[in-house]
């Protein structure tokens, strides 16, 4: 009986997988975050390749493996640009915000943060103060982004964390192409390296 309870334990603690070593966070990084998204990231861990995620409710074993799909995409287009730097996935800290909204003005699955409209402000994208944004860069070093949690179309999750990628790769890279494309709101879009 005590030898099964043994192993009952050693199975509990095997199935925490991802999340059974969880990263440390940095405390601005983490009060930028929450200062953005209005969010407590209660629940840490890493994906299966290492990259740091910091979440408001543990992500599932496929939204981790999107997140690395997106990385692994990412590092390869920047090899492919000449890019060298912050091409490892433990360089990346990822936030995962709960969605402001789930679909967009057309009814489509869009799972998006609200975030203050600034250099937007007047312009199509305002909401009356704030724009909706699939992912938004926290901090440089580390390179931190935030995305909001999805149930679905895990591709876009993929995508959204090679976009955000993408600037910090720039920013640590080529900081002259960071600067003529960190801010959407002079016009450009993603991908930006092709």
């Amino acid at each position: 009986m005590r030898l099964s309870k043994y192993i009952y334990l050693l199975i509990l603690v095997l199935a925490a997988g991802a999340f059974s070593h969880a990263p440390a966070q940095n405390r601005q990084v983490l009060a930028e975050a929450q200062r953005i998204t209005g969010d407590q990231f209660r629940v840490a861990g890493r994906t299966p390749r290492g990259a740091n995620v910091f979440s408001v409710s543990r992500p599932s074993a496929a939204m981790l493996s999107a997140i690395d799909r997106g990385l692994s995409d990412l590092f390869a287009v920047s090899r492919r640009n000449g890019y060298g730097r912050k091409l490892n996935y433990a360089d990346y800290t990822i936030y995962i915000a709960r969605a402001d909204r789930s679909r967009d003005s057309t009814g489509r699955y869009s799972p998006d943060i609200a975030v203050g409209a600034a250099q937007y402000a007047g312009s199509v994208y305002d909401q009356g103060g704030y724009i909706y944004a699939a992912g938004m860069v926290v901090a440089f070093n580390p390179c931190t982004f935030v995305i909001a949690e999805h149930s679905t179309d895990l591709q876009r999750v993929s995508d959204v964390v090679r976009f955000e990628g993408e600037h910090l790769v720039l920013y640590h890279n080529d900081r002259n192409r960071y600067s003529q494309t960190a801010d959407h709101s002079r016009g450009g879009g993603h991908p930006i390296l092709q």
